[in-house]
């Protein structure tokens, strides 16, 4: 093969590399993020939760709503646990990884149920298993429209709203099942407690 066939195939390589550059790499990012943002612009951009025009977070990933202690503030409605890093640790997603037989995790189980039941006023049987154990991911946005009632004494108290009030931003901030049949109701913390910050109260 002689220098000058070489280097024309050189040429043709190199040309396709650049043509497909710009093509793949360029012109197909460009067009997916512009159907995407035109589409379902919100979820695009990370499903932002937005309060007085400030993002406080993600309606897809959980997060704690406590003191720097880890003391939960009675003024918002509480998350599940969470075993991700220090708690909902982005970075950091996992469950806690221990059997139900495990000793660490029965006293956990414990220590919540007691300290809920103590918060929210109601029997410690009446706790709800999401209140009280961490989901496999660690980053669950969702408690159970169970765990989110418990809750509304409580929150209407430490902010002096009525409870009929609060107990209607639950019930508007439950979603059903999927498709109507496909798992269980759920409640989006962040997004209800978004929906009591902007109360004012």
């Amino acid at each position: 093969m002689n220098t000058r066939t070489l280097l024309r195939q050189y040429g043709v390589a190199l040309r396709a590399m650049l043509v497909f550059t710009v093509v793949l790499g360029v012109a197909y990012t460009a067009v997916v993020t512009g159907v995407g943002q035109l589409v379902l612009g919100g979820k695009a951009d990370g499903s932002a939760v937005r309060v007085d025009g400030e993002t406080v977070g993600s309606s897809l990933i959980g997060q704690s709503f406590t003191d720097a202690d880890g003391v939960a503030l009675p003024e918002w409605f509480q998350s599940r646990p969470s075993a991700a890093g220090d708690g909902y640790d982005a970075s950091a997603s996992s469950g806690s990884n221990h059997g139900p037989e495990n000793a660490d995790l029965v006293a956990a189980v414990e220590e919540r149920r007691a300290a809920i039941a103590e918060s929210d006023g109601v029997a410690p049987e009446d706790v709800p298993v999401d209140a009280l154990t961490a989901s496999a991911s660690g980053l669950d946005p969702h408690i159970s429209p169970e765990y989110a009632r418990i809750q509304v004494e409580r929150v209407a108290a430490a902010r002096d709203l009525p409870v009929a009030d609060v107990e209607a931003l639950v019930e508007e901030h439950t979603q059903g099942r999927d498709l109507g049949y496909l798992g269980e109701p759920t409640v989006n913390v962040l997004e209800l407690n978004a929906a009591l910050a902007e109360t004012g109260r």
